[in-house]
């Protein structure tokens, strides 16, 4: 099968390359390396022969001339919920924009695709609702998870509009022209060569500032380090996407719930726990009371759907997750500091 992977230089999409080659696919990346560690796994993927196309997925004519895919994957996103309210023009043209010229692409080849969503096309008042706490001074219990049903309708941040777009665009696409689908809804994702930076997932963050001994901040919610979220695995991930593939002549136009849920979550707090265990550093927090407006305190994913369809369920939880971080980090430890100054 050939595929083509957008943002395949980026942390998901760099992994995912690398799991579809070893399945014996021909698998392209398209990324235009703006980012500093896009460079990193731009070098990765060319010792593996996946070649990478240096294209900004805003450029339909150079999308439109590129060869045929029987597959695309798209990765490609402005990932940043707080970055949308200060670069909106960014956060559109690679989104949306982005979304509607693979579609015509995919339509002009008659391509399938899976496109990589976000848990944050859900109403953030809603998701605030679960809770009905703006002061999280105790542990949060964990009890109600969110599946595909959940409220879209109300605000849920301008990256999460974008998304929830991009999902309703492929839906027209494919009751117009038969275009068959996947959309997967991820909750936070994290693991090996994810980059330790604030837009890149807090988890990862979370490892390289216990590695560096740099003092974090505990922010919203009362700044007390109880909200929780759950963590996804990449390789978990990964796995999905090549049951999907295997099974997409026969299971598609879904769409599908993705997370850690119940097998891996974290609040703050209990991360920093984990992360002093296994760094030997322990980080002094300051506490900054004031919530943004897009932030949530509570996310868990309910994976029902996945597990119905898939048989697919997370393996590895949130110490297996830290654990794998910090041996990357580590290893690429020289590199990354250059990368993040």
């Amino acid at each position: 099968m050939k595929i083509l992977v957008t943002g395949g230089c980026g942390f998901v999409g760099a992994n995912i390359c690398l799991a579809l080659k070893k399945k014996s696919n021909k698998v392209f990346s398209l990324d235009n390396l703006s980012r500093k560690s896009s460079v990193l796994n731009f070098e990765i993927l060319k010792k593996k022969r996946i070649k990478n196309y240096k294209i900004d997925i805003f450029n339909e004519k150079k999308i439109q001339k590129l060869t045929k895919f029987d597959l695309i994957i798209d990765c490609c996103a402005e990932a940043a919920v707080e970055v949308s309210k200060k670069d909106i023009d960014r956060v559109f043209n690679t989104n949306l924009i982005g979304t509607f010229n693979l579609l015509k692409k995919a339509k002009k080849d008659n391509s399938k695709i899976i496109f990589i969503s976000s848990s944050r096309v859900n109403s953030i008042s809603e998701i605030n609702n679960i809770i009905g706490k703006k002061n999280l001074r105790k542990k949060i219990k964990i009890n109600k998870r969110i599946n595909e049903n959940f409220d879209t309708l109300k605000p849920k941040s301008l990256y999460g509009f974008t998304k929830l777009a991009s999902e309703l665009l492929i839906e027209e696409f494919s009751y117009a022209f038969g275009l068959k689908y996947i959309i997967n809804r991820c909750g936070v994702i994290s693991g090996p060569m994810q980059f330790g930076k604030q837009d890149q997932g807090f988890v990862s963050l979370w490892v390289w500032k216990h590695i560096l001994n740099k003092n974090l901040k505990y922010i919203g919610f009362g700044g007390h380090g109880n909200q929780v979220r759950d963590v996804l695995h990449i390789d978990d991930l990964v796995s999905l996407i090549n049951l999907q593939i295997k099974k997409l002549n026969n299971i598609y136009n879904k769409k599908i719930c993705v997370g850690g849920s119940k097998k891996s979550n974290t609040s703050l707090k209990n991360l920093s726990s984990i992360c002093q265990k296994i760094t030997g550093n322990k980080l002094k927090y300051t506490k900054i009371k004031k919530t943004s407006i897009y932030d949530i305190p509570y996310f868990i994913t309910d994976n029902t759907l996945a597990n119905k369809i898939y048989k697919w369920r997370p393996k590895k939880n949130i110490i297996d997750i830290v654990k794998d971080n910090y041996k990357w980090l580590m290893k690429n430890k020289t590199k990354l500091i250059k990368i993040n100054k």
